[in-house]
């Protein structure tokens, strides 16, 4: 079939296998996330996160899976702007927690901020040489969010706190060590390996969906975080920090060029 076109014009899905690929295709500004693709990727999660595709795999095209948001976009967006990219960006989290199949993160480039910290609620991630991860936010005096300060450790554990508090790039094989990265392919692969793993998770007599449900994090503890979340964001905001209220209400750091 032909891709099917988002409205941004930035987000494209086929189907590959019965499994639908969502790729990222803002290759010149590394698939740094507006609020426009944001709902058109929530809104392909749950076209076909209800069973009308095995599993969903997400991408990006060119260098990046994604750098988080456009930080040009977000210098020209009032308080009610800002929080519509909060809601935007949490969406994401909660279409895939409720999707009844699988969804697999192919990480074919550098993963930061916002779009690093969207990764960690799918149920696995592949990765390749070219993949690092940046949790930038300690670093340049935000704080991270959309449910990080569960998902991390529920990943990663006692080696979440350095890992935040350092800011520094992570690596492929670093990443795959600490459990960031479920799987580590050559670059060409990624996305055939999301697939495949897929297709396996799904064979005929399994209790995927059941499974989904029994060992995904559960979403009142997700939306407990985010809520947690939020109101530090929040404080942010009112604080009126010089030059850095954009980032922080989001609480991410993304795309500047």
């Amino acid at each position: 079939m032909s891709d099917r076109i988002g409205k941004s014009g930035n987000v494209a899905t086929t189907i590959t296998d019965d499994v639908a690929v969502i790729t990222l295709k803002r290759p010149h500004k590394l698939n740094a996330l507006t609020i426009p693709m944001l709902l058109d990727i929530a809104s392909e999660l749950r076209a076909f996160g209800g069973g009308r595709a095995k599993g969903i795999v997400v991408t990006g095209e060119g260098r990046a899976f994604s750098a988080g948001d456009d930080l040009n976009m977000t210098e020209d967006l009032d308080e009610a702007g800002f929080r519509e990219l909060i809601v935007s960006f949490q969406d994401l989290t909660r279409a895939i927690l409720e999707s009844e199949v699988p969804i697999v993160a192919a990480l074919n480039g550098l993963v930061v901020g916002g779009a690093a910290e969207w990764t960690l609620c799918f149920d696995a991630r592949v990765g390749c040489p070219e993949s690092y991860y940046l949790f930038p936010e300690n670093r340049v005096g935000l704080t991270i969010s959309n449910a990080s300060t569960y998902l991390l450790p529920r990943l990663l554990g006692g080696r979440t706190l350095p890992l935040v508090l350092s800011g520094e790039p992570i690596p492929a094989e670093e990443a795959h060590r600490l459990g960031l990265i479920d799987y580590l392919v050559p670059s060409a692969d990624v996305v055939t390996r999301a697939v495949e793993l897929i297709l396996l998770w799904k064979r005929p007599g399994t209790m995927t969906r059941l499974h989904l449900k029994l060992l995904r994090p559960p979403l009142e503890e997700v939306e407990r975080a985010i809520e947690n979340e939020n109101r530090i964001a929040e404080e942010v905001w009112r604080s009126g920090s010089p030059g850095a209220v954009s980032d922080a209400l989001t609480g991410r750091h993304g795309d500047r060029s």
